[in-house]
């Protein structure tokens, strides 16, 4: 039973923490780590969420479009982290603004920007939307994309670092500086660090804009923590049932990256439940736990490069998180003969390197899903001619997480009262927004 409604405030902050297992912060709370904000957050109304049974259906990119829409994967069916762009229902942004409300999201993951008078708009860097129609929010959202999907091969271009500065002193609040330098400096050896750099830029940006322009209803959608339980999470002090490790010249056994995003999101949390005349609303979507046998990611150094010289005509390639990448053809024809291509590419025991390929008719989504170690010997057949594949990859990480349907999300005491039943699925957070804003006749196309 949810409580009666305490507040008559009508502004709301929701915060997406990805894939941040709730568990696993109360076992730092309990083994004595301090973090006091996440502390208040657990004395929130607070539940859990359930998602897809299937595990291929357990993405990121599918859930939060559940919670933007309020429809299940089978309703909503986009699939490809990117898809909203071509099939979108109605989403909560565009219906909040619809009741006269003013809305702001920074980088709501999967989302197609369809508001008519955005507060602010910075679309996540896979998803190929618009931002608002500021100078700095379209040069940022460039910067984003080519930071993020440019990040396993170190190629962060000169414009993207100036418009990244540029970002920092623009929205960066004094007293923060010597954290936001520290990460940078420390990122070279600590390559977690760049996660944590961007979420907290990205967090700047939002608290500035939240309290310049005051919008009805603000969302940032945060990945840090998701990044890092997926890379690190073997080396979180607070797991014990696990056997696998992550080897020494990967990450050193006394790092615990997970703690440090802990405490980064610790301070982010801070500042948004100190933000007045805002209920807070903060999700996971669904969570991460750690996995029994470590997984190799590898990522494309070059998708152009790469797909001229095995010899695939097209006409762009569009990268996306970590080891996807769209590929555009001028016919379906064209995609027939490169699909073929790309699924004939195997190492010399026969194992294929692009393993998931979706055709879609002028487009083909590929996975470069080869899990094993690519060592300098390793060697890919391309038209009877033998090619060592390690100079076309780039080591992005080993996994150590991996997903799971379970959801967390906690209510201040102004929103409560809309909070679903437990274990309801995802797409019903959707629905605790609606009713805060009193959404119930109001329809969008």
């Amino acid at each position: 039973m949810t409580r009666e409604r305490k507040s008559d405030k009508t502004k709301l902050i929701f915060l997406e923490l990805n894939e941040v297992n709730f568990d696993i912060v109360r076992k730092y709370l309990r083994s004595g780590v301090v973090l006091p904000n996440f502390k208040l957050l657990l004395d929130y109304e607070a539940r859990t969420t359930t998602s897809e049974d299937s595990y291929e259906l357990l993405e990121p990119w599918i859930q939060w479009p559940s919670v933007h829409t309020g429809k299940p994967y089978s309703e909503h069916q986009i699939y490809r982290l990117g898809d909203s762009v071509n099939v979108s229902p109605a989403q909560i942004f565009e219906k909040v603004e619809a009741a006269g409300y003013s809305v702001g999201a920074i980088s709501p993951m999967n989302t197609i920007n369809k508001l008519k008078a955005p507060s602010y708009f910075i679309p996540d860097p896979w998803t190929q939307t618009e931002s608002d129609k500021s100078v700095l929010s379209r040069q940022l959202t460039k910067a984003l994309r080519q930071t993020v999907n440019d990040n396993s091969a170190s190629k962060v271009s000169l414009t993207s670092l100036f418009v990244l500065f540029y970002a920092v002193l623009a929205h960066v609040r004094v007293v923060e500086y010597l954290k936001f330098i520290r990460l940078a400096l420390t990122s070279f050896k600590k390559p977690w660090r760049k996660a944590l750099f961007l979420d907290l830029l990205l967090h700047e940006i939002h608290l500035k804009k939240i309290r310049n322009n005051r919008p009805d209803f603000s969302t940032i959608f945060l990945n840090a923590g998701a990044h890092i339980q997926h890379h690190y999470f073997l080396n979180c002090s607070q797991i014990s049932e696990c056997d696998a490790s992550n080897p020494s010249w990967y990450v050193s056994e006394e790092e615990d990256p997970l703690e440090e995003v802990l405490h980064v999101y610790d301070s982010i949390l801070g500042d948004l439940l100190d933000s007045t005349g805002y209920e807070m609303l903060v999700a996971t979507g669904l969570s991460q736990v750690p996995v029994s046998k470590t997984v190799f990611y590898y990522r494309l150094a070059d998708h152009e490069q790469f797909l001229k010289e095995i010899g695939v005509k097209f006409e762009s390639v569009v990268p996306r998180m970590t080891r996807d990448f769209l590929i555009k053809f001028d016919s379906p024809q064209s995609a027939v003969i490169a699909e073929a291509k790309l699924a004939s590419l195997t190492t010399g025991d026969n194992k294929r390197i692009f393993g998931e390929i979706e055709n879609r008719g002028k487009e083909l989504f590929v996975v470069l899903d080869f899990s094993e170690e690519i060592i300098s010997t390793t060697q890919i057949e391309v038209d009877g001619e033998r090619h060592l594949l390690l100079p076309s990859v780039v080591f992005v990480a080993l996994k150590n997480g991996q997903h799971t349907g379970k959801g967390f999300a906690f209510f201040s005491d102004g929103i409560a009262w809309c909070a679903p039943d437990n274990d309801k699925h995802v797409s019903s957070i959707f629905d605790a927004i609606s009713k805060f804003f009193d959404l119930g006749r109001i329809s969008v196309s």
